[in-house]
C-alpha cells in the first residue's frame, strides 16, 4: 500500500526533472547560440577591422600620391610661371627698346626739321647771313599791334604761343600791343643805318648790325602800352603792360633779351623772344636772363623748344 502511495510522486518528480533538463537544454542551446552569434560577430568585425585598415593604407597611399602629384604641379606652376616672367620682362625690353628707337627716331625727325639757329646768340656773337629768312611765317591779326596798317609777321611754330600771350593778357586787362616782329636783313640794314645818320657810332648801344638782331629769327616781338603810345623806351618798365610780362610770359615760352646791366645792348624791357616754356621757365627760376647761359647749355633745350 505504501509502494503505490509514492508512485505518483515520483511520477511528478521525474517529470519534473525531465522539464529541468529540458529548460536547461534550452538555455544550452541558446547560450550556445548566443556564443556563436557573438563569435560570428566577432569575426566579421575583425574581418571589417582588416578591410578599414586596408582600405585605410589604401586612402593613405592616394593622398600621398595626390600630394606628390599636387608638389609636383606647384614645381611645374612655378616654372611656368618663372618663364611667363621672364617672357614679360623680355617684351617688356623689347617694348622700351622699340620706345627708345621711336624716341630716337622722332629726336632726329626733330633735329632734322629743327632750325639750329633758333636758340643761337646773335647779338654779337652768332652771324645770320643775308640769305637766312625763318620758313612759314604768319602774319600777326592786326588787332594786336600796334599800328594795324603796318604788318608784322612771326614764325608759324611761335605764332601759337604769341596768341595764347596775347589773350591771356586781354582776359587779364592788360592791352598788351606789338610794335614789331620779323625783319629781314635788309630791313635790319635799313634801320640800322637810319640810327647810325642820327646817332653815329652810339647806335651800336641799342641797335644790332644786320645778321646780328634776334628779330630776323622771326621769334622776337617788341610789346608797347598804350599809355606810352606804344613807344620803345625804358619806361615802359613802369607800366602794367610790362609788369604783366615779366610775371607771365614765361609761361609762353618769352624772355626779355636785355635786361639791365646786360653785356650787349642797353636796357630793352620792351624786347622779347621766344625760346620755349622749358627754357623760359628754368631762366625765370633761377632769375637768369637768356644771355647768362653758356651756348652749349642753351642748345640742349633745343629739341624741346616746342613741346
Amino acid at each position: 500500500m505504501g509502494a503505490r502511495h509514492m508512485s505518483p510522486l515520483f511520477e511528478k518528480f521525474e517529470q519534473r526533472t525531465r522539464r529541468s533538463q529540458i529548460g536547461i537544454g534550452i538555455i544550452v542551446l541558446v547560450a550556445v547560440a548566443i556564443l556563436a552569434h557573438y563569435v560570428v560577430v566577432l569575426l566579421q568585425l575583425s574581418e571589417a577591422r582588416k578591410e578599414f585598415a586596408l582600405r585605410s593604407t589604401a586612402f593613405e597611399q592616394e593622398v600621398a600620391d595626390l600630394d606628390n602629384q599636387l608638389a609636383q604641379l606647384k614645381t611645374e606652376n612655378e616654372g611656368l610661371q618663372n618663364k611667363i616672367e621672364s617672357e614679360q620682362r623680355q617684351s617688356q625690353e623689347f617694348v622700351n627698346q622699340i620706345n627708345e628707337l621711336r624716341g630716337t627716331v622722332n629726336e632726329l625727325d626733330k633735329i632734322r626739321t629743327l632750325d639750329p639757329e633758333l636758340l643761337k646768340k646773335y647779338s654779337k656773337v652768332y652771324f645770320l647771313n643775308e640769305n637766312y629768312s625763318p620758313p612759314n611765317l604768319r602774319d600777326i591779326p592786326e588787332d594786336y599791334l600796334a599800328d594795324p596798317k603796318k604788318e608784322a609777321q612771326i614764325l608759324w611754330k611761335v605764332d601759337t604761343y604769341l596768341r595764347e600771350l596775347m589773350r591771356a593778357a586781354e582776359e587779364d586787362d592788360v592791352e598788351l600791343k606789338i610794335v614789331s616782329a620779323y625783319r629781314s636783313f635788309d630791313e635790319q640794314t635799313t634801320i640800322k643805318s637810319g640810327y647810325k645818320v642820327i646817332y653815329g657810332s652810339g647806335a651800336n648801344t641799342f641797335s644790332a648790325e644786320q645778321g646780328y638782331s634776334e628779330h630776323q629769327l622771326g621769334t622776337t616781338v617788341d610789346f608797347g602800352a598804350p599809355s606810352i603810345n606804344n613807344a620803345l623806351i625804358a619806361s615802359f618798365d613802369k607800366t602794367a603792360e610790362f609788369k604783366w610780362l615779366e610775371e607771365n610770359a614765361h609761361r609762353f615760352g618769352f624772355v626779355m633779351s636785355y635786361p639791365k646791366g646786360n653785356a650787349y645792348y642797353e636796357y630793352e624791357p620792351w624786347h622779347w623772344r621766344f625760346v620755349g616754356e622749358e627754357l623760359a621757365r628754368d631762366l625765370n627760376r633761377k632769375d637768369m636772363s637768356f644771355y647768362d647761359l653758356d651756348q652749349r647749355e642753351i642748345d640742349s633745350y633745343l629739341l624741346g623748344i616746342f613741346d
